[in-house]
């Protein structure tokens, strides 16, 4: 199982953020033909086509793209439906040329695509202490799951018929004449769900559909120096018979402290001085993830000057180490004063 975070669509298809529709239809296009796993046989080709369909059921409708923009992955989760490719789009839209489109898209072998479950989405928020640690994830997810009884074939006796009305291709085509052309585009057969197979005898416990519901436990290590965002559990998702697995995207938050604000991988602390502390200087507790350390603040501190304590801030997620912990000083002027006190400063003023 692999966690990667999720990139940017615009990234993904290679496009400025002011790309028009006209850019961004041509681009996915040229993708779409290079990685398509029934064109490409590399390992992770479906993987490329998968994230490649998803960004463009964004970037190409209007209204999810400003979301997106707006509020990215968040604005529009949920929200894509298919993975913009299949499921009744018309490849003669999406891929006009001349040759047989249907080979041109699926190969000559025919074949609807690899079917996938929805994806599943799980929020956890995190303390700057698991951060540093790392911390064990252990949920159970309740999905639908492979049927135990027929091992998800959706058979009784395990046989499947070739689908009459498909030829076992999993696709149909549509087609109508309008004017001097022939359109047409290309979906999955209604008839055996794109699989290209018949149940004849199908299984008493899950009514032939190969899965049933149930609780999935999902054990998953958060690294340490993890950063706030959305994360993929790859496989984690809804099962579907036949097909691929969804993914679990799994929502990172990171809770706010008493005592830090979190920059990257380093922490910054407020430490409040007062003036006269400032101006001679003294020894500071300071507090750390780990404890308290001891910090001499310098004669002469002024408002807004940083400390640095080496080594006590978060894992680095890009290289070995950790970050700093910067204090930084807030120097305080009391608002009221005894008479000694404000005899004393004024003789000092006098000096």
């Amino acid at each position: 199982m692999r966690v990667s975070a999720r990139r940017d669509y615009y990234e993904v298809l290679g496009v400025a953020r002011d790309a028009s529709p006209e850019e961004v239809k041509r681009q996915y296009r040229k993708l779409a033909l290079k990685f398509h796993p029934d064109r490409n046989r590399s390992a992770d080709a479906q993987e490329h086509f998968k994230e490649i369909s998803e960004a463009y059921a964004v970037i190409s409708d209007d209204k999810k793209r400003r979301m997106y923009d707006a509020h990215g992955h968040a604005g529009v989760d949920g929200q894509q439906g298919g993975a913009g490719g299949f499921g009744g789009t018309s490849f003669e839209e999406m891929f006009s040329g001349g040759g047989n489109i249907f080979e041109t898209i699926f190969g000559s072998t025919g074949g609807a695509g690899v079917r996938r479950g929805r994806d599943m989405l799980h929020e956890m928020s995190l303390t700057l202490e698991d951060v540093l640690h790392g911390k064990m994830l252990e949920i159970d997810i309740k999905k639908d799951v492979e049927c135990n009884s027929c091992g998800g074939s959706g058979s009784s006796d395990g046989r499947r018929e070739t689908c009459g009305t498909c030829g076992g291709s999993g696709a149909i085509r549509r087609g109508r004449e309008s004017g001097f052309a022939s359109l047409f585009s290309i979906g999955p057969c209604n008839r055996c769900g794109a699989t290209g197979s018949v149940i004849r005898s199908p299984c008493k416990k899950c009514s032939g559909s190969g899965k049933r519901r149930g609780t999935r436990h999902v054990s998953q290590k958060i690294p340490p120096g993890v950063e706030e965002g959305d994360y993929t559990l790859e496989g984690e998702g809804e099962y579907v018979p036949g097909g691929q697995n969804g993914d679990l995207i799994l929502r990172i938050r990171i809770r706010r402290h008493e005592h830090f604000v979190r920059r990257g991988a380093d922490l910054v602390h407020k430490l409040e001085v007062g003036m006269v502390d400032a101006a001679v200087g003294y020894e500071a507790d300071v507090p750390t993830l780990e404890g308290s350390r001891r910090l001499s603040v310098p004669a002469g501190s002024q408002h807004g000057d940083m400390l640095t304590i080496r080594g006590q801030g978060l894992p680095r997620q890009e290289r070995e180490g950790r970050g700093d912990l910067v204090v930084a000083l807030g120097v305080t002027v009391p608002k009221k004063l005894s008479r000694e006190q404000r005899r004393l400063l004024e003789e000092f003023r006098r000096l």
